[in-house]
């Protein structure tokens, strides 16, 4: 598990100010280098030329809608960037901003030779503070970009009041519970609060209050919700896979992100899981700790979740 690439998705609507988050990770002085995988929206490649000159290689796929035609652009030029894998430390993907970020993330699920050869570090966003609400009452991928989100930076905090600035916050909470948020300036954040997270570790969101989680998490602007389930008891490794199996082939168009941490019976490593929409990976990992309570943690963020039939079905996987 050690020498796998980590890839960062770096998402955001139009104008949010990714590119200037990417331009600060490829010009401050860290010791790493980076492969960097910009998506394009239309024929002509522009952002491209915004991103600054370093040592770093640009790839560019054009006609950026990533879903099936882009995943194939993507899984050759990662294919491709794999061979040279020592020329770099780790990934990173701009999407356009009319993506969802979806399909890149999956992206690391479906193609066997990746999964085996990256690991997807985090999702971050950047987020503008100012136009944040318009763009989620009119478009349907902001909103996907904030859902999908492990990081999420609140970006051009200066261009509104403190007033404001909580009213922005309340309601990405009500999205995504889950995201580390922080608010920047012109995308300035220490980058050890984007790079190698290991955002699917999960242990940040097992720190939150269980019962802020229980019942999912509704907001009357928005069809996305989350849904945290937990059992102390260890779970049966067979009931829970196919149970897993059957929820994201029957579910998976509204499941955007899943994970969790899971206690299996006769297993002494933590089982955790991840997914998007309907791709899974799953693998042991660190072993339990003696002192630590063995509890499985399993979060949702999607639409149309039923948080009461998924806890019936999740207990039905208890050993």
């Amino acid at each position: 598990m050690t020498n796998l690439v980590p890839v960062t998705v770096l998402t955001g609507y139009l104008g949010a100010g990714k590119t200037t988050v990417l331009n600060r990770i490829l010009s401050e002085k860290h010791g790493q280098r980076y492969a960097v995988i910009v998506n394009e929206f239309g024929e002509i490649g522009i952002d491209n030329d915004l991103v600054i000159d370093a040592d770093e290689e640009v790839f560019e796929m054009n006609n950026g809608c990533v879903c099936c035609s882009v995943r194939g652009d993507l899984i050759r030029i990662l294919g491709n960037l794999m061979k040279r894998k020592d020329r770099f430390d780790g990934i990173l993907v701009e999407t356009t901003g009319l993506a969802d970020p979806g399909p890149v993330a999956q992206t690391f699920f479906v193609d066997a030779n990746l999964n085996a050869r990256t690991r997807l570090d985090a999702i971050v966003t950047v987020a503008d503070a100012k136009y944040l609400l318009d763009r989620l009452a009119d478009s349907h991928e902001a909103e996907e970009q904030i859902a999908f989100a492990d990081v999420i930076l609140l970006n051009k905090t200066d261009l509104v009041s403190e007033r404001e600035l909580a009213t922005v916050e309340s309601r990405i909470r009500s999205i995504n519970p889950y995201a580390q948020l922080h608010h920047t300036v012109r995308g300035r954040i220490d980058l050890q609060y984007i790079l190698d997270r290991r955002a699917f570790d999960l242990d940040r969101i097992l720190k939150l209050e269980p019962d802020f989680l229980h019942h999912g998490h509704h907001h009357h602007h928005s069809d996305v919700a989350s849904v945290a389930l937990s059992t102390d008891k260890p779970l049966d490794a067979d009931k829970l896979v196919g149970w897993l199996q059957e929820l994201t082939q029957t579910k998976g168009g509204d499941i955007l992100r899943l994970k969790g941490i899971l206690s299996l019976k006769n297993h002494d490593r933590r089982f955790v899981v991840q997914g998007v929409h309907m791709m899974l990976d799953a693998d042991h990992q660190l072993p339990w700790k003696p002192e630590e309570k063995r509890q499985s943690r399993l979060v949702f963020i999607g639409r149309k979740l039923d948080g009461k039939a998924l806890q019936q079905s999740f207990a039905s996987c208890e050993a």
